[in-house]
């Protein structure tokens, strides 16, 4: 726990932690069993405000700002790790991308009712050959016919793609040039051509699934394109940034409770007449856990303040992201040792714990990504923060839309 976090923030993360006791743990065991998306439980945490962090009030949002959004990401994967798997596209990467690059009425038709959990959200880039040269071997291509688009191809790792009612999706206007990737708004329910496939994970969700999807003549109307033609990865880059952040603190959220679920056990299980955390080896454990949180936190919660400040934040949220990966992966195999071999029994919240840490090491940029930029820029090579108040797309924190709805979320962050 961080001190010195402002108390609007430790009242949120107090008022999330009950939510998720109260209404996310008890249920997410019968979706789980069901294989049943939690619809409900979205639009519940979304009705709460927790969505809405980095919103302003005009679009339904709670305008709290990146700090309050990674401290609802942690605490959001350390209750339950498989549920927080719709954060990143009810409050992220997917109504980001919207806020900053869409119309007023792009921003006013779509982001409130992702923030309230009224729709489910996607955010689809990578695509089976692209991995993390996702524009350069980008094969979608988006053919305009009259009032419309038509996209053919394929995309892969689609978090919630079978259930979304709104996703934002690249696909290059022309086919031979990496730089006309364009990002389009689109509503797989209401046009046709669209096909998603849940892909088996070992150890993740049964319920919040990701997605191979399949692309054929799949209709979207000119008025839900996001920017000109060839603006899709800059827009999608400004999200990434800040998503960076938001799966940083997931990564936080998990060690947390591999950590806590470790202390747990070695204070419960006795071996030779005494509990194992008297054991040296195992302290040892236990201290190189606390010491990667310590500093994992210190380097999210740094990175979520810069971007609440506007400044350059690129790098650091590369570091923080990479850092977390580490820290989510050691705690996870260091607890599994702790817990010996009921680490491996799927009744033991730790064998997933581990699953999620291994997911949290490749998405929204693999490790060795990050090292890359980081690396560089230490090098001189390429500066990381060299795009910095270059973008053209509206900050969700500074610039609000010209136009507001009816109403506000701003007071219904749970109490």
């Amino acid at each position: 726990m961080d001190d010195t976090l402002p108390e609007e923030i430790n009242l949120l993360r107090d008022s999330l932690v009950r939510f998720m006791e109260t209404e996310v743990k008890p249920a997410m065991a019968d979706y789980e069993l069901r294989g049943e998306f939690p619809r409900a439980l979205v639009k519940k945490a979304g009705a709460a405000g927790f969505y809405g962090t980095v919103f302003p009030d005009s679009v339904g949002g709670v305008d709290m700002g990146f700090l309050a959004s990674a401290v609802v990401s942690e605490e959001l994967a350390r209750n339950d790790v498989r549920f927080a798997s719709c954060n990143n596209q009810q409050a992220s990467t997917c109504p980001y991308c919207i806020y900053t690059a869409g119309t007023p009425a792009q921003v006013l038709k779509y982001v409130p009712p992702l923030l309230a959990g009224e729709t489910i959200g996607m955010m689809s880039l990578t695509e089976p050959g692209g991995g993390s040269d996702a524009l350069g071997n980008m094969k979608t291509h988006a053919k305009r016919d009259g009032d419309v688009y038509r996209l053919t191809g394929s995309k892969m790792f689609a978090s919630m793609a079978n259930e979304t009612d709104v996703g934002v999706l690249l696909a290059k206007t022309d086919p031979n040039d990496p730089r006309s990737a364009t990002a389009f708004i689109v509503e797989p329910k209401k046009y046709p051509g669209f096909d998603a496939r849940p892909i088996d994970m070992h150890g993740l969700s049964n319920a919040l699934r990701t997605n191979a999807v399949f692309l054929d003549d799949f209709v979207v109307p000119v008025e839900n394109r996001l920017g000109n033609e060839g603006d899709g990865f800059r827009i999608v880059m400004q999200a990434l940034q800040a998503g960076r952040i938001t799966v940083a603190a997931k990564a936080l959220g998990v060690a947390r409770a591999c950590f806590e679920d470790a202390i747990a056990y070695a204070n419960e299980r006795m071996v030779r007449g005494q509990q194992v955390g008297r054991y040296q080896m195992v302290q040892s454990d236990i201290a190189d856990m606390a010491v990667a949180i310590e500093a994992t936190r210190g380097l999210v919660y740094t990175a979520a303040r810069r971007l609440d400040a506007g400044l350059p934040t690129n790098r650091i949220a590369a570091i923080a992201k990479y850092h977390a990966s580490e820290t989510a992966k050691l705690c996870a195999d260091k607890g599994q040792q702790v817990f010996g071999g009921y680490g491996l029994a799927v009744e033991t919240r730790i064998s997933w714990l581990k699953a999620y840490a291994d997911l949290f090491f490749t998405g929204e940029g693999t490790a060795n990504v990050q090292k890359i930029l980081i690396a560089e820029d230490a090098l001189g090579y390429k500066v990381a923060d060299r795009h910095h108040g270059q973008t053209q797309f509206r900050n969700p924190r500074t610039d609000p839309p010209t136009m507001e709805i009816a109403g506000s979320n701003k007071d219904a962050v749970a109490t």
